[in-house]
């Protein structure tokens, strides 16, 4: 695996959110910062092996991964993948983070890390499932994929 493999600028499709809280807007820069820092991303049947300019958007009910090269001259590939094959991980996600971020008000620290390894949990199959989906135009780590998981998610959100 060459080491350009990875990618170098992420854009987010802002056209449709309406707004989003303090705590959903510090997890898409930690996200957009984390995959920045370190990911590995590799678009299979392209000579070119990157690194990659990915921008990501929701268009007729499917999550569109269109790679680019790290100019953004060239479009690489469109990755579409449907989102109702997210619906309940995203749903079921939602609520436990919303859960979470009511319970590190008042609750108890045993409560709260309960409900810590719920949402982390549905993290991690989110994550897997977006992998799985993702493999036969791109092979990513189990970290990128976490990473571009929560960025999927932050799409979703309509205010």
């Amino acid at each position: 695996m060459s080491e350009n493999q990875h990618i170098i600028k992420i854009d987010l499709d802002e056209r449709t959110v309406i707004r989003r809280n303090a705590d959903i807007e510090h997890e898409r820069k930690v996200a957009i910062f984390d995959i920045l820092e370190e990911n590995t991303f590799v678009v299979t049947g392209f000579e070119t092996d990157g690194p990659y300019s990915l921008h990501l958007c929701i268009e007729d009910n499917r999550l569109i991964f269109d790679v680019r090269t790290a100019d953004d001259s060239t479009e690489l590939v469109r990755i579409p993948l449907p989102v109702i094959s997210f619906r309940r991980i995203i749903k079921d996600y939602f609520q436990v983070c919303e859960s979470y971020f009511d319970a590190i008000k008042t609750a108890s620290p045993s409560k709260i890390e309960a409900i810590d390894m719920g949402r982390r949990g549905l993290h991690n199959e989110g994550s897997e499932l977006l992998k799985e989906r993702l493999a036969e135009k791109a092979v990513t780590d189990s970290n990128t994929a976490r990473r571009l998981f929560t960025l999927m998610c932050v799409l979703h959100i309509r205010g």
